[in-house]
């Protein structure tokens, strides 16, 4: 088993940064990546980023790309998410996930492809 907690969210004005973080602690042996994702008020949960946990290649939404930087530290299992130049459309509760069962899933994009997340925290940004 294997638990994620995110932390860092907050209310921002448009423009402003944040840094989330997500903890991560037990069965972390095998990981092959690590993820993040949102949900705005009444969307679907949509990709984010993700990094690949031993080679540390990242991937973007298009939404994100540029102004977003996912991140690890392998020695404290903890993946981070620099957020710069932040938008309205930003707005959403933010969840991290971790591919560590089953090897890589070359579908990071999608949410079925991670087993565990975390319980989210919420990113407001005021225009």
């Amino acid at each position: 088993q294997v638990q994620l907690v995110e932390s860092g969210g907050g209310l921002v004005q448009a423009g402003d940064s944040l840094r989330l973080s997500c903890a991560t602690s037990g069965r972390t042996f095998s990981r092959s990546a690590m993820g993040w994702f949102r949900q705005a008020p009444g969307k679907e949960r949509e990709f984010v980023a993700c990094i690949t946990w031993i080679g540390g290649i990242t991937y973007y939404a298009d939404s994100v790309k540029g102004r977003f930087t996912i991140s690890k530290d392998n020695a404290k299992n903890t993946v981070y998410l620099q957020m710069n130049s932040l938008k309205p459309e930003d707005t959403a509760v933010y969840y991290c996930a971790s591919q560590d069962v089953g090897g890589w899933r070359s579908r990071y994009d999608l949410e079925k492809s991670y087993n565990y997340w975390g319980q989210g925290t919420q990113v407001t940004v005021s225009s």
